[in-house]
């Protein structure tokens, strides 16, 4: 009779069944929490990415409105074109805005002039209104708010006169931002695009001069591509515009509203949930997110959802762990219950041999252990190892013995972003073929062919998304018993981010903080590059110093935060005007350097210098003001006579000098003359801070005369430099470089004290009351001890102040005047005499006189020349005398050089004259023997009366005792022989 084997589990058996099955599913879900929290942390990083990139791109729409609108923000009158122009650029950047508006508020009565005004532009328009599904002209209202500014006007032309008053949105959206400063519309189809896909208005209201609402600026946005744009600028879509791994729906709604849907990558509905094993068998969705955004007073809803992934693509490892460990459970519960019967069987057919038996199945239950452990230690161990990889930045890889890729582990897909198939079966430099371009790549294929190890291989690849990833792998070669080469293995790891930063430190070092322009640093080495190009294809190259004129003063007007404003517009539009391969720098403050290099398709010519100035020189918005700034640009060649290659900056640096002292805004090409004019001023510096110790020098004095009685009643203190090798220098050489380098204020100090003394001395001598004019250099009028140091020079010299005359040129203090009138009267209470020198040159303004404690207004030289020749200057000396008397101030003529003038000045009532006519400047002691000699010009009567003589006759009386009217009038006057040039 045939016996059915059981299938009953002896108890061995189903423990160890029961052992193993639970201990599988206690790691199982174990494992699968950690992939869930991993999942689950990655989901909330692309939401917070995804949300932040469609805020920042609406804080970018905003941030554009609120600097189109700050061109009315003065509520002067913007013209079309400056707004075209402004704007054009910004949509070049923002391509998801439709168009920049301008609404202007219209009274009923001004739209036919208002209509006429836009029929210019586009002939036929007229004032519309949006109705269902069209536009038509809109009826008489008492008020209209219209578009009269649309930038661009193609595709926007139907907008144009569009009256938006009776579109209730746009209305509520400009009371709200008149509120709260800015606001958006909800979404509506736009009247000028056949589509009629959803955009919103961004809304800022504009103001006049009274405080009036004359319209507002608006941004017409296409919401959807605002979206797109936001996101693909964040590198959240790939290349066709899509998102594989999270899913994005943005909503123009508090609610997930189908019809207020504006972009959207996937579905991101939140799917049922199907049991345990339907996530087997059907993908599941890992994470659902909604966040509300305020969108200038709209609340936006953004919807993320993780793409639909199968169960076993995110659970691999759990999965692979659950079915492994119910193989192993099953595989020992077969063993034991075979074991089990196979034990029963012996038992019973060899009772015998019992105790042999025995000793037998405690050996095996002992065997049976023993490999349990070592079972479960290799399965913890793979466990670890697994998990480490997993966790570990590193994959690991081998190679076989022609050093070809056989296995990647590691994630390295995931980890490098590029397919191991693309690896497997090659070796690196065939998928990595520029190693064989570099020297460390050729170095490392020599050393793996050498059988040698390596370490820290760097090398960078083109991941699957098109972006450059950087490597670094170690290895070792592996040999068998008898030394042949088996192979490779070793560690790789991304460390793209670690290479990123270094190329910002390396970018930080060698480019300009503010302007992002190389600095002096890279400048050198773009030098050295060019200086080569230009030695090799024998073609010039140009070097161009550029340094902005009016820089301080908007540095002091308006603040360092302006000054780098400006400093970042005149860069960009430097590298604007110039092409890819020239260099533009920023040397240091305000001053650039240019290397411009030929080319056999493009010549240097001085139009490109002009066309630099030309995109300088163009209006800066800074606040709420406009900027003119102007440069001047000095230009070295290389090569050329003169200019050796380590000198062009300083050459350029040179000629710039050279153009700003022809007036700045202009450009000068280097010549070896300049050099020698810097030389010669370096030569006069140095010996003018030592000319006051030594005694170098002097002063010469042109006498002042009444006209009336023709008596010497002052004189003019001239400043002379007798230096003992240059002999006697004129101040036109060394009155500038005084003035630059702070030396006039200690010159102008010993020229006061000295003036003083040698008045005091004549008046002691009997030589009669004289009064001597000094003039005050810039840096002396804005000295904080300049009334302490008068005081002094006073009580030191014991001068009557009134016999001291102070000569101010305009340009002193007509920069801040108020500062300026309380400066002059605490002078004047002193009791020193105040004239303004070169009357009519300078910033004339009567309002300015009428406030100023002046006693004497002194006509310039270049007025009195020709007054008996030139209407025009006749009719000014006349007007200034007049003007002095009427103010009851004196009047001096300078520079009056033949009897005509004289006879001119007195016939006219001035009152005082100096000039070659009577006397040059002269020492002090022929000075002091005219005044012995007591010189003077004939008396008024006497000069009438001999109206009709010619210049040739003599100029003083006694005859032949004075310098002749016909003296040579190229000599040096009061004018270039002044203190303060």
């Amino acid at each position: 009779m045939l016996h059915r084997p059981s299938l009953s589990l002896t108890l061995a058996a189903a423990l160890t069944l029961g052992g193993g099955l639970a201990a599988s599913a206690a790691l199982f879900l174990g494992v699968s929490q950690l992939e869930y929290d991993n999942m689950a942390l990655a989901f909330t990083q692309r939401t917070d990415e995804r949300v932040a990139a469609v805020r920042q791109g609406i804080d970018q729409a905003v941030e554009v409105l609120t600097v189109t609108n700050q061109l009315f923000a003065r509520g002067e009158p913007v013209s079309r074109e400056r707004f075209h122009d402004f704007t054009t650029a910004l949509l070049k950047r923002h391509g998801y805005i439709q168009a920049f508006n301008f609404h202007r508020s219209v009274p009923g009565e001004a739209r036919a002039a208002v209509e006429a005004e836009l029929q210019r532009i586009r002939p036929g328009t007229v004032f519309t209104e949006l109705a269902p599904g069209r536009l038509v002209p809109a009826p008489q209202r008492p008020r209209y708010h219209i578009v009269d500014y649309i930038v661009p006007m193609a595709g926007n032309e139907r907008a144009l006169g569009l009256n938006i008053t009776e579109n209730v949105q746009v209305m509520r959206a400009l009371a709200q931002s008149r509120r709260e400063g800015r606001a958006a519309t909800e979404l509506f189809p736009l009247a000028q695009d056949e589509r009629h896909q959803p955009a919103f208005e961004l809304i800022m209201p504009v103001y006049d001069r009274d405080g009036a609402l004359a319209g507002d600026t608006a941004l017409v946005i296409r919401a959807p591509e605002l979206v797109r744009a936001s996101l693909a600028g964040a590198g959240l879509l790939d290349a066709r515009g899509t998102a594989s791994e999270v899913f994005v729906s943005v909503y123009a709604d508090p609610h997930a509203t189908p019809s207020r849907l504006l972009f959207s990558t996937g579905d991101t509905r939140t799917p049922p949930q199907p049991g345990w094993l339907g996530a087997l068998l059907y993908p599941e969705r890992h994470g659902h997110s909604a966040k509300l955004l305020d969108i200038a007073g709209q609340r936006w809803r953004i919807e993320v959802a993780s793409a639909p992934r199968s169960f076993l693509h995110d659970h691999m490892a759990s999965t692979a762990l659950l079915v492994g460990g119910i193989l192993m459970s099953l595989l020992g519960t077969a063993f034991v219950q075979a074991s089990g019967r196979r034990a029963h069987q012996v038992q019973q057919l060899v009772r015998q041999r019992t105790a042999e038996l025995r000793r037998t199945n405690r050996r095996l239950i002992e065997d049976m252990a023993a490999r349990g452990r070592a079972e479960r230690a290799l399965q913890q161990s793979e466990q670890r190892f697994r998990q480490l990889v997993s966790m570990s930045s590193d994959w690991y890889w081998e190679q076989d013995s022609e050093l070809r890729f056989t296995m990647v582990t590691g994630g390295f897909t995931e980890k490098a972003g590029v397919a191991v198939e693309t690896v497997l079966g090659k070796t690196r430099w065939e998928y990595v073929p520029a190693l064989l371009e570099t020297e460390e790549g050729r170095a490392h294929i020599a050393q793996v062919k050498a059988h040698e190890p390596f370490a820290n291989l760097e090398y960078k690849v083109i991941d699957e998304h098109g972006d450059t990833r950087w490597f670094c792998v170690n290895g070792q070669p592996m040999f068998d018993d008898t030394g042949a080469l088996l192979g490779y293995r070793g560690t790789g790891s991304d460390i793209t981010e670690r290479k990123l930063t270094e190329q910002r430190v390396h970018h930080v070092a060698q480019h300009d903080v503010l302007t992002g322009l190389p600095n002096r640093s890279l400048l050198q080495d773009r030098l050295g590059q060019a200086i080569a190009y230009a030695n090799r294809s024998g073609r010039p190259m140009w070097v161009m110093l550029i340094d902005l004129d009016r820089f301080k003063f908007v540095n002091d007007s308006m603040g360092h935060k302006a000054g780098d404003v400006l400093l970042m517009t005149v860069a960009a539009r430097l590298t604007g005007s110039l092409r890819d391969t020239d260099t533009v720098a920023r040397l240091s403050g305000d001053e650039f350097v240019v290397i411009l290099s030929e080319h056999h398709d493009e010549p240097l010519t001085p139009e490109i210098v002009q066309r630099v100035m030309d995109s300088v020189a163009q209006p800066v918005l800074l606040g709420n003001k406009e900027f003119f700034v102007t440069c001047s640009i000095g230009v070295a060649v290389y090569p050329s006579e003169g200019t050796p290659a380590d000198s062009l900056i300083e050459h350029a640096d040179i000629a710039m000098y050279s153009a700003k002292k022809l007036g700045r805004n202009n450009f000068q090409f280097y010549t070896p003359a300049m050099n020698e004019e810097s030389l010669e001023r370096v030569r006069i510096e140095s010996a003018l801070r030592n000319a006051l110790e030594r005694n170098e020098f002097v002063l010469h004095y042109q006498p002042q005369l009444d006209l009336t009685s023709g008596q010497i009643v002052g004189m003019e203190a001239l400043l002379r430099w007798q230096h003992p090798e240059l002999g006697m220098v004129p101040p036109g050489r060394f009155i500038g470089i005084a003035e630059e380098t702070g030396l006039i204020v200690q010159i102008g100090a010993w020229v006061l004290r000295t003036a003083c003394a040698q008045n005091k001395a004549w008046q002691d001598a009997g030589l009669g009351r004289l009064r001597v004019a000094v003039n005050l250099s810039a840096r002396q009028f804005g000295a904080a001890d300049l009334i302490a140091s008068l005081e002094s020079v006073l009580a030191d010299t014991r001068l009557d102040p009134e016999c001291l005359e102070i000569e101010l040129t305009e340009s002193l203090f007509m920069s801040d005047v108020t500062p300026a009138v309380d400066l002059l009267h605490r002078m004047k209470s002193l009791g020193v005499n105040l004239s303004i020198d070169d009357f009519g040159t300078g910033y004339s303004s009567l309002s300015y006189l009428s406030r100023f404690p002046i006693d004497v207004l002194k006509i310039d030289r270049s007025f009195v020349a020709d007054i008996t020749h030139d209407a025009n200057d006749a009719a000014i000396v006349t007007s200034i005398i007049a003007l002095a008397h009427n103010l009851k101030l004196a009047v001096i003529a300078e520079g009056v050089e033949t009897l005509e003038q004289l006879d001119y000045l007195r016939s006219h009532g001035c009152d005082e004259m100096q000039g070659y006519y009577f006397s040059k400047p002269l020492p002090a002691a022929e000075f002091e023997q005219l005044l012995v000699q007591r010189r003077a010009l004939p008396p008024r009567q006497v000069a009438d009366g001999g109206a009709s003589g010619t210049a040739s006759e003599p100029a003083c009386e006694p005859a032949g005792t004075c310098v002749p009217a016909g003296v040579n009038n190229s000599g040096q006057d009061s004018e270039s022989d002044a203190l303060v040039a």
